[in-house]
């Protein structure tokens, strides 16, 4: 049976101006493996919690504890849970609360010779990690943009010269996903 490749659109929520990748994920991968490509094409580092919201229910790395209630990202693939023009949600961080929707734009058979998964387009660099969420990260957006303001300083030596806020490019994120999912 042909592989199904399903595009898909992650848009980081309460994020102005706007942050979000379109990907090509085989629908074969469990939950697990989506969230590492979420990760990586947002230019995280997996260091938080995180998990789907899938039609009412919660999916992600089981508690020991129980205190979450989660069903076993490991269990659930991709095209069991979902299909083309669902809706989902990923929370990644649950500190800092980066909340991500998900649209199954597409859903189509593998290009024999394409390879998956892989990053088609998007926009604007990935908040970086620890930034105080959504609002933390308007903050530092604000900060960069104005050299008089008292925190600009701090701020570039907090994030380094290379970060540009409005940077993208899905070629080397395609090649990282490739590498790592």
């Amino acid at each position: 049976m042909p592989r199904q490749i399903f595009q898909l659109r992650i848009s980081l929520t309460r994020v102005r101006p706007p942050v979000w990748r379109r990907v090509l994920v085989p629908g074969g991968y469990t939950l697990d493996r989506v969230h590492r490509v979420v990760q990586h094409a947002v230019g995280w580092r997996d260091c938080h919690l995180h998990s789907f919201e899938i039609d009412g229910r919660q999916y992600g790395e089981p508690d020991p504890d129980g205190e979450l209630p989660l069903d076993d990202e490991l269990d659930v693939r991709l095209d069991a849970v979902v299909g083309k023009g669902s809706r989902f949600h990923y929370t990644y961080d649950f500190g800092d609360w980066w909340e991500h929707d998900l649209v199954v734009e597409d859903v189509f058979t593998a290009d024999p010779e394409g390879r998956y998964p892989s990053c088609l387009d998007g926009e604007r660099a990935g908040p970086p990690e620890g930034v105080g969420g959504p609002s933390g990260y308007q903050l530092l957006l604000a900060a960069l943009a104005d050299p008089g303001h008292p925190e600009h300083h701090d701020m570039r030596d907090w994030v380094g010269d290379r970060f540009d806020p409005a940077a993208f490019e899905a070629g080397p994120v395609s090649t990282l996903l490739r590498r790592l999912c």
